[in-house]
């Protein structure tokens, strides 16, 4: 067998801007090898710009505006940091993303895009919307349109950017019925950037969309009721925009590398003054060949771009990026109409609209339908059941990648009974049950194979994973060891990553009470983090075999994340769905499990599912049990993508408790295993609804999902 070969650099993305996703999708039909690859953004989708009007004039959904950035990631084979970058120390290569220790690189690459963010025009902050960043505009502008009534919108900035949302804001109101006044607002004189023919074009297609303007406009002031002009006017607005210019973001010059009015001064190379770190797109400024903000030039600029990351890391030439000196502008008119512009020359009609959808729809299928994880081939020969061992799909990460119930219970059957006296039996429960003297003591461990390429995420998830084992118990944490298997690498990659999960360790553990006291760490084929543990009870423990019938059944989060991961595995769920799943497992339990202290019987859901954890406390507790289908919590996506048929590898084996359930989308959740799941209590009917109404009121979305029943070993779904 061929072994991955080491990884021995480190190449961090700094924004997923239309440069970085090109870099990205050529990478990964030709990665490095020995090259580790981060992608650092805020969001886990970024709107292509070239659709934006399209999408606000109502002629694309969102869904065709985003180039999902997590699905671009594991095609690339990068991992992804969801975290604004705030910070770049060119002396330590490092960067700042809050919440997490720094991350470091040899090189690196700004794609972060501009603001058009007025920070000095009182009450823009409070009450405007600046139109870049595109997501949260798009978003603020989808929630606007979806209301009801008279709209008032002013856009501030009378460029072709403004004048082009202006036109399709306009088309959007009245073809949803509604009652529009839209307004340009502009210091100067509108469109003064664009030849005089395209300039009487667009004044035309303004008026016939019924969006005045008003230029020569000092405005003074924005309050909730419009925009306050410098004498004393107000043009009334509920909705407004800034698109006033681009403004840089305030880490870049913060740098130290040199910059021209805040946006990164890069060479013919793309290169800053640091030659570890370049640049693109609209953060950028061409020293060699200045050009203004425009889409054309990021995409141009990747090829290149690309090439020269690559050889800043092996060792090879870079080549140099002259831009063109002009380019075509295609600009919307608001309805399915656009106008064409180039070395002077005008065009408009219904027909060039059909055109610059067909660029922009070429574009984005570059993004779109990228090839999923695949099993590796077979040899020509090998043993008899190496198809059925394999599965159809590659192995899952976290709980999906564990061993079976049946055949663990199998293997602990042959394990004698304990002959230490300090040591209390305690079959199938989540720890194991010391005295030391008169201190009773739980100990437990875990390990995950990862979930993601981040070490920071999936220490975050390993370690509230293992966690869940204590306080399910009623112990609260006290000491943990780490056991880690890393890729192979050089000693500067594996410091770095042992670093990022050593710090993130101990910042989870120290926050619940608990300290790292050492672990073992050896080389492998990929990571795995897992932690041994103990906890300290001040009571006699919950267990799984206290809960009588009648006790409600609470569940303290969602189940879907098997599926969920399955999914993002084969690159076939969202990435704002991905980024709720990896939010929802590193949701700390150590509050539900103190409001849950007068629980009968309670375990944490993981590897065996919600229906098998539940059945484990009944069987244990000489119950049965019934789970209601319409109350058991959802994570967002999960529902679908089972709907499509994803399935964790653990799903078939987690079946067996139940195997003659339908396999509807609903019923196959109740086999899926989770990762860092939340707690499933047993509590007496008369305290249920007491602290269900606690665990909401402290920000867990509890559930009351069934109950224990009478008849031992049945298992009721209640459709």
């Amino acid at each position: 067998m061929k072994a991955p070969l080491p990884l021995t650099r480190d190449l961090v993305l700094i924004g997923g801007g239309h440069t970085h996703a090109l870099v990205l999708r050529k990478w990964g039909m030709d990665p490095l090898p020995g090259a580790r690859l981060t992608l650092i953004d805020p969001t886990p989708v970024t709107a292509y710009s070239g659709m934006l009007p399209g999408y606000v004039a109502g002629h694309y959904s969102r869904h065709e505006l985003d180039i999902d950035l997590v699905r671009l990631a594991r095609f690339a084979g990068a991992r992804i940091v969801l975290g604004p970058a705030t910070a770049i120390d060119p002396s330590r290569r490092e960067v700042t993303v809050p919440g997490r220790p720094p991350i470091a690189y040899d090189v690196c690459s700004l794609d972060v895009g501009i603001t058009s963010a007025m920070p000095d025009l009182p009450g823009f902050a409070d009450h405007a919307v600046p139109a870049k960043p595109l997501g949260p505009f798009a978003e603020r502008w989808g929630r606007y349109l979806a209301a009801d009534g008279p709209a008032r919108v002013a856009v501030i900035g009378g460029g072709v950017a403004g004048v082009e949302l202006a036109m399709a804001m306009a088309h959007a109101l009245r073809a949803r019925g509604r009652h529009a006044d839209v307004s340009v607002l502009d210091r100067g004189e509108i469109l003064e950037g664009i030849g005089a023919p395209a300039r009487a074009r667009l004044r035309k297609a303004l008026q016939e969309q019924g969006v005045s303007v008003s230029e020569h406009a000092e405005i003074s002031e924005v309050t909730a009721e419009g925009i306050v002009r410098a004498d004393g006017t107000e043009i009334g607005a509920d909705f407004i925009v800034g698109a006033a210019g681009a403004r840089p973001h305030a880490f870049v010059a913060a740098s130290g590398l040199a910059h021209e009015h805040g946006f990164l001064s890069v060479s013919e190379t793309l290169q800053s003054s640091d030659g570890a770190v370049f640049a693109a797109g609209d953060c950028a400024h061409l020293s060699h060949a200045p050009r203004p903000k425009a889409g054309v030039y990021a995409v141009r600029a990747a090829p290149i771009l690309h090439d020269n990351l690559r050889a800043m890391l092996s060792g090879g030439e870079l080549r140099r990026y002259q831009p063109q000196s002009d380019y075509l502008k295609l600009i919307s008119l608001g309805a399915k109409s656009a106008m064409g512009e180039r070395f002077g020359l005008r065009f408009s009609g219904d027909w060039v609209w059909r055109w610059k959808n067909r660029i922009d729809q070429r574009f984005m299928e570059r993004f779109r339908n990228l090839p999923a994880m695949t099993r590796a081939p077979l040899p020509a020969e090998y043993a008899s059941g190496m198809e059925d061992a394999l599965g159809a799909k590659p192995l899952c990460g976290g709980c999906g990648a564990k061993v079976g119930q049946s055949t663990l219970s199998k293997a602990l059957a042959s394990l004698p009974d304990p002959r230490r006296t300090d040591i209390t039996p305690l079959p199938g429960d989540d720890a194991a049950l010391l005295t030391i003297g008169t201190t009773r003591q739980v100990l437990t461990t875990d390990h995950l194979r990862a979930v993601t390429l981040d070490p920071v995420l999936m220490t975050r998830i390993a370690a509230h994973h293992a966690l869940g084992d204590i306080l399910a118990m009623g112990a609260g944490p006290q000491a943990a060891t780490l056991n880690l298997v890393l890729p192979r690498g050089s000693d500067s990659v594996m410091g770095r990553m042992l670093t990022e999960i050593v710090a993130t360790a101990s910042e989870v553990l120290t926050d619940l009470g608990a300290e790292i006291v050492g672990g073992h760490s050896s080389l492998g084929d990929e990571m795995t983090i897992g932690f041994s543990l103990t906890g300290l009870l001040p009571r006699d423990p919950i267990t799984l075999s206290g809960g009588r019938a009648g006790d409600r059944l609470i569940l303290t989060k969602p189940i879907g994340s098997g599926t969920i991961l399955a999914a993002e595995m084969q690159s076939d769920a969202p990435g704002a769905i991905v980024e709720a799943c990896w939010t929802a497992m590193c949701h700390e339990q150590a509050t539900a499990a103190r409001l849950l202290s007068d629980a009968r019987a309670m375990t944490d859901v993981t590897g065996f599912g919600i229906l098998g954890h539940a059945s484990n406390i009944a069987r244990s507790s000489g119950c049965g049990v019934a789970l209601r289908l319409d109350a058991i919590p959802f994570m967002a996506g999960a529902e679908e993508l089972a709907a499509k048929g994803h399935r964790s590898s653990l799903y078939p084996a987690n079946r067996e408790v139940a195997p003659d359930l339908p396999e509807t989308p609903r019923h196959a959740l109740l086999f899926d295993p989770q990762t860092a799941g939340g707690l499933l209590a047993a509590l007496a009917p008369d305290a249920a609804e007491g602290t269900l109404k606690a665990l909401r009121d402290a920000g867990y979305p509890a559930a009351d999902i069934g109950e224990l029943t009478e008849r031992s070993g049945a298992i009721d779904i209640i459709d």
